[in-house]
């Protein structure tokens, strides 16, 4: 009888433990004020930033964030990833020679090199690592990474991410940059080492923040983004931006407009000052 007893308050406790270890799905918390900001800068989209600490989701546009749109530069993450681990580029400093060709930005026209390349996001130089990356090492390397949804073949293998049908939504970019920071994609701790590097956009006394930017057209039609991580007070956001310009936009503006509208929403949730 005490044998039963024991067994029974054995099974108890695993049932306890599986139920205070099971994991909860994130929170979605609609927040008005982000669209708010939207509308002040004449874009519409979605702001989507993830806080880990509250497991919770924060988005004007819920609908907006689980849409697919294609990466455009956004991609260089992933392709800057795979470059590293086939050796295509063997470290961050490797230089992207210029041909003298004139480019559609001034800041690619020098020789640049690979961390350069991503921070002034060099189209033709990541059109080059792709091409040396080929077809089937990217195929397989994105099933690796779990960055499924692009749409490629040997005709588009330099520009699947800027045209075509790939696509990635809000809450896909946030879980790929969650994936990465906390070291759960099957790639070398110098690689993510070189990531955490080249990805950083602004460090202050307060904060680190990290990510990318895209430009892309989505039936002729001007989509931006901006995803990444904040790093705060031992804490760490996740964020994806996703907009188009609105009536009356001025394009010029459409490079700065996804760092601010990201930056007040953070302000509406008093993660930044």
């Amino acid at each position: 009888m005490k044998k039963r007893i024991l067994v029974v308050l054995f099974f108890l406790w695993i049932i306890n433990v599986n139920a205070q270890t099971k994991t909860t799905a994130p929170a979605e918390v609609v927040v008005p004020e982000f669209g708010k900001i939207l509308d002040s800068l004449k874009i519409k989209g979605s702001v989507l930033i993830f806080d880990l600490g509250k497991n919770s989701f924060y988005s004007n546009d819920f609908t907006w964030a689980k849409k697919g749109h294609l990466p455009a530069s956004t991609f260089k993450i992933p392709n800057s990833i795979i470059a590293l681990e086939t050796g295509v580029v063997k470290n961050d400093s490797v230089v992207f020679k210029w041909n003298g060709e004139k480019r559609s930005q001034k800041a690619w026209e020098q020789d640049l090199t690979f961390k350069k390349a991503f921070q002034v996001s060099c189209v033709p130089c990541y059109q080059e690592i792709a091409r040396g990356i080929g077809l089937k090492r990217m195929k397989s390397y994105l099933k690796k990474l779990a960055y499924n949804t692009m749409v490629f073949g040997p005709a588009t293998i330099d520009n699947f991410w800027l045209q075509g049908e790939s696509k990635i939504s809000q809450l896909q970019q946030i879980d790929f940059l969650r994936r990465l920071y906390f070291s759960e994609l099957p790639i070398s701790d110098r690689t993510q080492s070189i990531m955490k590097d080249i990805m950083e956009i602004e460090k202050t006394d307060q904060y680190v923040l990290r990510g990318k930017t895209g430009w892309g057209f989505n039936n002729k039609i001007d989509n931006g983004w901006i995803v990444g991580y904040i790093e705060k007070d031992d804490k760490v956001y996740f964020f994806a931006t996703n907009i188009e310009p609105g009536e009356s936009f001025k394009i010029d503006d459409f490079r700065t407009v996804r760092i601010i509208a990201t930056k007040e929403a953070f302000r509406k949730l008093e993660i930044l000052k």
